[in-house]
């Protein structure tokens, strides 16, 4: 039997920002093939540059169909879907809700950059934390449809992980789900957690323990985590673009502010898949809930930043 032949490549994906997780980011979009056109903007013409060179490289190493190029961010409205993963230069204080300490200064960046691509029809997958609420500020700014952040998907990913590996079982055996914020309070639905198609006691505070300590230990040795967002993104991008269909924990409008739930995509159509909670489970989702839309309220009138306009050579 023959393997079906692979999806021709999506027309374009644009990468906003090329620091460390814009990237990865972009690197795992050039190997993955996604992709014939993948642009990138920036606020630094030099390193924007360096990174497309580099990408270039890949491209020809891997016989990738992704030809990068530099461009400005209003020639990123013709991409089918563009990724954010912009980081405002400040120190991060917190010591818990880490994720929450780079609000303030990330928002006024995501609100420009909404602005400036006001009325985009594609997709939008949010990258940069507090990823739940950016999106939202990012969806409000721009007046987009189809954004999407990417945060429960990847602690969804370290779940089945964690799980897999203290239960001594394969990775494709575990299916469970975080859902929630990307954060401290990420609602680990353990109760409809199943391994080989049957429930099982999950040793949950090991779960918790885990999931909040694997990001401190990748960025104490490296800096910053990386390749977990990137393989993140490729995934909802698959299923968001319709290349797959398919189940992904991602942030989105539901009920009446933004969760990290999972959405079931046909065709690129997405179905909110929320999966039977318990009421310890319930009452963590509720009190979520009410935490991001106070975040929001926040944050929701914070002034833009000034965006550059100078094409990369």
């Amino acid at each position: 039997m023959t393997s079906p032949a692979p999806a021709p490549p999506v027309s374009a994906v644009g990468v906003v920002g090329a620091g460390a997780v814009g990237q990865a980011v972009a690197g795992a979009l050039v190997a993955s093939g996604l992709c014939a056109r993948l642009l990138v903007a920036s606020r630094t013409p030099e390193q924007t540059a360096a990174l497309v060179a580099d990408l270039d490289d890949m491209r020809a190493a891997v016989g990738s169909p992704a030809r990068p190029a530099a461009v400005l961010l209003a020639e990123l409205v013709d991409c089918r879907a563009v990724v954010v993963a912009v980081r405002a230069r400040f120190t991060n204080s917190h010591t818990t809700d880490v994720r929450m300490g780079g609000a303030h200064a990330n928002a006024p960046v995501v609100r420009a950059l909404g602005a400036a691509l006001r009325g985009y029809s594609g997709t939008v997958l949010m990258v940069t934390n507090p990823v739940d609420v950016m999106a939202r500020l990012f969806a409000d700014a721009s007046g987009c449809a189809r954004v999407f952040g990417i945060g429960s998907n990847l602690d969804s990913a370290r779940y089945r992980l964690t799980l897999a590996r203290l239960l001594d079982v394969p990775l494709d055996a575990v299916d469970g789900h975080v859902i929630g914020e990307h954060g401290d309070a990420a609602v680990v639905c353990a109760s409809a957690t199943r391994v080989n198609g049957h429930p099982l006691p999950v040793p949950l505070q090991q779960v918790r323990d885990e999931l909040a300590a694997r990001p401190g230990r990748i960025n104490a040795g490296i800096g910053r985590t990386r390749s977990g967002p990137a393989g993140a993104v490729v995934t909802a991008l698959r299923l968001a673009l319709g290349v797959e269909d398919g189940l992904v924990e991602l942030s989105a409008p539901y009920r009446d502010g933004w969760l990290g739930i999972p959405l079931r995509f046909t065709a690129g159509r997405p179905l909110p898949c929320l999966p039977a909670l318990d009421e310890a489970e319930a009452r963590q989702l509720d009190a979520v809930h009410a935490k991001l839309r106070a975040a929001y309220r926040a944050l929701r009138d914070t002034p833009s930043s000034s965006l550059p306009t100078v094409r990369t050579p």
